[in-house]
């Protein structure tokens, strides 16, 4: 089967309101004039400047509007030309950088009814995320829970770059209303907190901004686990949208690593960082940072969920990799091991010792759930 013939979601289409002027019908006439008066355009995140080539494919632009605000265009070029199933449309029009919070809601609310009349109620495929001034949780728990019960609305779309990092306790109403709605919390590429989108200081470039987003999204997955909101919030389900996966396993195995050692400074984890991972979180695929090898790739995508794995398969990936012989029987059976412990005993004790002193037990009977159990206690299986 190839992948063409595999159901296919797009999870990230990027749908844009036409103009300022397309949301005048969905606000107070209050908003309205504010918007007027004071000249405002737009929130100051600018996450894919115009004419870049990251800004939008080639012919998307309908002959009115910016890429993304046209139905039958967008339709055309991210449903139909890949038969999928559904899509998930994330406005990346950010509230959460407007710094008034009241005419920040009536934005998001403007634009989630917006999308239901120009996208949702013309497209059974399409999903959408709603878009919620992440700066108050409370009132984003509150349009959450305005309009998050419509079944055309699955995730709350929120920028990686925010004011403050989402582990925090300041969040709690909105994720409360997200699981109370059953919906996921979608993190984005993008945003405008006003802080530096680099730990030590602001890029010159697009390339160095783009390229480096990764490491914000890191950042928050660090903040999400150690701040313990996924023990307050059990139910909660988190995807990373728009920053990569292939950091995942290195990170994953740097975060266990370190727990093992520093658990003490956080009693209330229960598990390994990586468990947390495996229930709670989820990537898109895009950007795939990819190597050249397509073999290479698959094993990225392994590691990530390798607790999977049943004995034989790892010990047939290990033989393909030439870490393992083929004919294993003396390692995995333990006999290597045991005569290595004969010897060293001998030496250490000035004693005779032979293999048959030494008890043998193999990891032929080791299953996925015996490895599982043992990672989500923050241990190893090692023979």
């Amino acid at each position: 089967m190839t992948i063409t013939e595999q159901p296919i979601i797009d999870t990230d289409i990027h749908n844009t309101i036409p103009s300022l002027e397309t949301l005048y019908p969905y606000l107070p006439d209050f908003w309205c004039d504010y918007i007027d008066e004071s000249a405002y355009v737009a929130p100051d995140a600018n996450d894919y400047p115009a004419g870049s080539p990251l800004w939008a494919r080639p012919g998307s632009k309908p002959e009115t509007g910016p890429p993304g605000s046209e139905l039958n265009l967008l339709r055309e070029q991210t449903l139909d030309a890949w038969n999928a199933e559904f899509g998930i449309l994330t406005c990346n029009y950010w509230t959460s950088c407007v710094h008034h919070e009241d005419f920040a809601l009536s934005l998001s609310t403007a634009i989630n009814d917006w999308q239901v009349d120009a996208f949702l109620n013309r497209e059974s495929r399409l999903r959408a995320s709603l878009v919620v001034p992440g700066q108050n949780p409370i009132l984003a728990a509150r349009e959450i829970d305005r309009i998050g019960c419509h079944p055309g609305y699955v995730q709350v779309v929120l920028p990686v770059r925010s004011h403050t990092l989402y582990g925090k306790r300041h969040f709690d109403p909105l994720y409360e209303a997200v699981v109370r709605n059953d919906l996921v919390v979608g993190i984005h590429y993008g945003g405008a907190s006003g802080h530096p989108p680099t730990p030590t200081g602001w890029p010159l470039t697009f390339l160095e901004e783009y390229s480096g987003m990764p490491q914000l999204f890191q950042s928050q997955l660090i903040s999400l686990i150690t701040e313990g909101t996924f023990n307050r919030h059990p139910d909660l389900r988190i995807s990373f949208i728009e920053g990569g996966f292939t950091w995942m396993p290195s990170f994953m195995w740097r975060m266990d690593k370190e727990w093992k050692g520093l658990r003490h400074e956080l009693p209330w984890l229960t598990e390994s960082p990586s468990a947390y991972i495996h229930r709670h979180i989820r990537l898109t695929t895009q950007p795939a940072d990819a190597p050249a090898s397509a073999r290479q790739f698959t094993q990225i995508i392994d590691q990530m969920d390798s607790e999977g794995w049943d004995f034989q398969q790892a010990l047939t990936a290990a033989q393909e990799l030439g870490y393992a012989e083929a004919d294993p029987t003396a390692d995995i059976g333990g006999h290597d091991a045991a005569a290595k412990a004969a010897i060293l005993s001998s030496l250490a004790f000035h004693a005779p010792v032979s293999i048959d002193d030494v008890h043998v037990e193999g990891i032929e009977g080791i299953t996925a759930e015996m490895v599982e159990t043992a990672r989500d206690q923050g241990f190893v299986i090692k023979l």
